[in-house]
């Protein structure tokens, strides 16, 4: 009898050992996806604030959210145009330089990631700093803010998988021509894969924008489980 109860108590730990990963990951796809339905809402919300525009030298401009939109893409031109002056390493990526919080944002969320091929949906963050890491993915500072337009090259991190989140550690399954939908607080936009390369984390002139493309690119750590180099993916708006 008291075999038996040992071997069920024995079974059941292994089993939970076993079952742990996957339960981590469910609970993380619901976070995920409370994260972004709550900005779905807090966009919907937006849509319906008034602002005084007058201010901003945009008395033309028939709502806020329009409004936000053209200061990002007049940050994504003139990150261009100073050839990313400011992106000198790898730290410039950390700290946030467009913030979202006078808008209503307050973590900075900015908007998600759809990959169908990896079966990931990831909330992204400005600022590619440990703690929004850990939260999902997020836009590397210094790179085109994430709404399309030639001349733009958004770079989107995340982790290589982690214990309670998949992240992007399927990103090698990945090929030419697979879809990646982004949606900002604007619209949705789609992009499909063009281009994969292995760099080292030093080499900052990959993820730099490319003249007349409008890109989005994918980078996390490579090989899986290290921290040696970096999987790159460029993905072409559609």
């Amino acid at each position: 009898m008291k075999m038996g109860v040992i071997s069920v108590l024995l079974l059941a730990a292994g089993l939970g050992v076993l079952l742990y990963p996957h339960v981590q990951q469910r609970l993380y796809r619901q976070y995920a996806r409370h994260l972004i339905l709550d900005f779905e809402q807090r966009v919907q919300n937006y849509r319906l604030q008034s602002y005084n525009l007058q201010n901003y030298g945009t008395e033309n401009v028939d709502d806020s959210l329009n409004w936000l939109h053209l200061l990002m893409v007049e940050y994504n031109k003139n990150l261009y145009e100073t050839g990313q002056k400011n992106l000198v390493d790898p730290f410039s990526y950390k700290q946030v330089d467009f913030s979202l919080r006078q808008f209503g944002f307050a973590e900075e969320m900015i908007g998600y990631i759809s990959i169908p091929k990896m079966a990931v949906e990831l909330p992204i963050f400005l600022g590619a700093s440990n703690e929004n890491l850990k939260r999902g993915a997020a836009h590397l500072t210094q790179t085109s803010l994430p709404v399309g337009g030639i001349n733009t090259n958004a770079v989107i991190a995340a982790h290589r998988g982690m214990s309670t989140a998949a992240m992007f550690r399927d990103i090698h399954l990945l090929e030419v021509g697979d879809e990646i939908m982004l949606t900002n607080f604007y619209e949705m936009l789609k992009y499909e894969v063009v281009e994969k390369h292995i760099i080292l984390p030093t080499q900052i002139n990959t993820v730099l924008i490319q003249s007349g493309r409008d890109l989005v690119t994918l980078l996390t750590c490579h090989p899986l489980r290290h921290n040696h180099q970096r999987y790159v993916v460029y993905a072409q708006r559609k």
